[in-house]
Formats: structure tokens, sequence, C-alpha cells
């Protein structure tokens, strides 16, 4: 009877680390997607940006340090690894867009052509696309975080070598809030 008892308790031992463990890769297999998605949607953006700064160079002639910023750290955005290295890099760019269509205000044929017009709204939306994708992978990379360091799972973690992710937080003074069309 006693063999019985602990053949039990072994086996519930077993079957609740077989539980934790898929959880475990359950998460970080959601969060390596949530990541490819913000990617995409980074990505998105990174394509557009050419087009816009194409768009604008005709009428902000006198601008060229905007556009050169905005260049500049579209490159340095497309070339940062992870979470953390992404999340600076697209602070910053998004700051420079801002900066862009802030400049674009004091051109009124500009905003006037349906091409800026378009690609701003187009902008809008993967912005918020971003916005949405970030809260995600955050929410999924916040889940994995909790039971990397959680008792009993924290146990299977080290022992098979899952860990913590970098959360996606953008790091602009206004929280990485979309940018502002305004026709």
């Amino acid at each position: 009877m006693e063999l019985w008892i602990g053949l039990g308790i072994i086996g519930l031992v077993i079957l609740s680390g077989i539980l934790i463990y898929n959880s475990l890769v359950s998460l970080r297999v959601r969060s390596g997607e949530a990541w490819a998605d913000i990617q995409t949607q980074l990505k998105r953006r990174h394509d557009l940006i050419p087009n816009l700064v194409e768009t604008v160079k005709g009428y902000m002639s006198h601008e060229r340090g905007v556009l050169e910023k905005v260049t500049e750290l579209r490159g340095a955005a497309m070339g940062a690894s992870g979470p953390a290295a992404a999340a600076q890099a697209e602070g910053q760019l998004t700051q420079a867009l801002r900066s862009l269509f802030a400049v674009a205000e004091n051109y009124p044929q500009l905003r006037a052509t349906e091409n800026f017009m378009n690609l701003q709204q187009n902008l809008g939306q993967i912005e918020e696309q971003i916005q949405l994708s970030r809260r995600y992978y955050n929410a999924v990379v916040r889940d994995l975080n909790t039971r990397i360091q959680s008792f009993p799972s924290n146990l299977i973690a080290s022992t098979f070598g899952f860990m913590m992710r970098d959360f996606f937080e953008l790091e602009t003074p206004e929280e990485g809030k979309p940018v502002q069309v305004r026709f």
C-alpha cells in the first residue's frame, strides 16, 4: 500500500514537472511569435519611410537635416537586434518622424498632396499596429518572466535553461504614442 502511495506521489511530481515544462515552452514560443509580429510591423514602417522622405524632399529643400536624421535613424532601427535595442532605436525614429511632420506643417502644398496624405495615413495605421503588437508581446513576456521566477516552475526553468525576455518599451518622452496625423 505504501509503495502505491509513494509511486502515486512520484507520478504526480513528474506529471506536474511535465505540465510546468510544457507551459514554459508554450510561453516561450508565444513570445517568439509576438516578437516576430512586432518585427513585421517595424519592417512595414521602415519600408514606408523612404517613400515619405522622397515625397517630402521636393518640398522641404531647406530641411535637409530633418530628412537626413530620419534616414539615419531608420538605418539604426533596422540594424537593432533584440527588444531593448530595437525599443531605443524605434523611440528615436519616432521622435524624428514627429519632427518631420511638425516641419511639414509649414509646407501647405506638401500637406495637400495625395501621396503625402496617404503616406501619413499609412504610417498612422502602422504605428497603431505596432502598439497593439507591443502590448501583446509585453503581456506574453510578463507571463513568461513571472512563470520563470515563480516556485516551483523556477526549478524547471533553471534546469532547462529558460531565460527571461526583455520587454519592448519604446523609449520616448511620450511613451511611444502614434505619430499624429493632421490634415
